[in-house]
């Protein structure tokens, strides 16, 4: 058998579709299955059954799948070996970034690092934090770019830096006239949030102690896909919502106007590179987290995590 069949296997396990697998190997379905057929024939085992959709593996499929991700793991390593001592950085490096970090990080980094690296190329996916995990165990992506701490088991964080959390105020809301924030300042009933399934969502609603409000009857409940429709709303509406650092980049001087920042320690997230335990392209990923660290303001590079919102 061949490494470029182990790498079909683990395709077919990836995506559970001889289809999606064929696409992402570049190669047509019918020379993908055949040369899956011919390691089953070679080996004397069925290692999926083709019977249940989406496809899965055999009960043994499964034990040869886990050791064709080694080989393959093994042989990524011995390449990105050869690499750094020829002195070339090259190859593809698949991200899941979760969609409150990507639209004001993404930008700062991206174009410098493709400019200073042109043989890599960067496929970069908007991912919930969940999706971004089960990418991960699944061999989808290579690396994560989220807000932790997670404690998920198998899954090591990288912290890149700290974002602090500012409120942005309507100049209706009565916390316009104050200089600092509290989180008790904030009516529940005027902040408005990010529909369930968002990490930054459950950091609100931990930092304002949501849980303990009760919220009253109102005539519209809005929940929002993006931080920019947040400050939409609070700019259109009365209310407040809170922003991540990053948010606030860009502003005009009109909108920093209405950023209220809570009273020290000041409220944190902490953003980090993640990979699954057995993750190769170290060096890719060295580099890349190089240059998202010489991008991004020197002001949240020297935040302390003194007060992390948890996840």
């Amino acid at each position: 058998m061949t490494f470029v069949q182990l790498e079909y296997i683990i395709a077919v396990d990836t995506f559970r579709h001889f289809a999606l697998a064929a696409r992402n190997c570049y190669v047509s379905q019918p020379t993908l299955s055949m040369q899956i057929q011919k390691v089953e024939e070679e080996l004397g085992v069925k290692i999926f059954d083709r019977s249940k959709q989406p496809v899965i593996a055999t009960e043994l499929g499964t034990e040869l799948i886990a050791q064709a991700r080694k080989i393959i793991s093994e042989k990524n390593k011995m390449e990105e070996l050869v690499q750094k001592k020829k002195g070339i950085v090259t190859g593809e490096l698949k991200i899941g970034i979760i969609p409150t970090l990507a639209p004001y990080l993404l930008p700062l980094f991206v174009q410098r690092f493709t400019n200073k690296y042109p043989l890599v190329k960067l496929v970069v996916n908007e991912l919930t934090t969940e999706n971004v995990v089960a990418s991960l165990r699944s061999g989808k992506i290579d690396m994560g770019i989220l807000v932790t701490p997670l404690q998920e088991s198998g899954i090591k964080e990288h912290v890149l830096f700290y974002e602090e959390l500012m409120a942005y105020v309507s100049r209706k809301n009565a916390a316009y006239k104050k200089t600092y924030m509290l989180p008790q300042d904030i009516d529940p009933n005027k902040l408005w949030l990010l529909e369930e399934g968002h990490c930054f969502r459950s950091q609100i609603v931990n930092l304002c102690e949501l849980r303990k409000a009760s919220r009253e009857a109102s005539h519209f409940d809005y929940e929002a896909g993006s931080i920019e429709t947040l400050r939409r709303m609070v700019d259109m509406n009365d209310g407040i919502t809170i922003l991540p650092e990053l948010a606030t980049q860009g502003m005009t001087s009109r909108q920093l106007a209405q950023i209220r920042y809570f009273k020290r320690p000041a409220p944190m997230r902490e953003v980090s590179i993640v990979v699954h335990r057995d993750f190769v392209k170290k060096r890719l990923i060295e580099i890349l987290k190089e240059e998202i660290l010489a991008s991004i303001p020197q002001k949240i590079i020297l935040n302390k995590n003194k007060y992390v919102i948890p996840v």
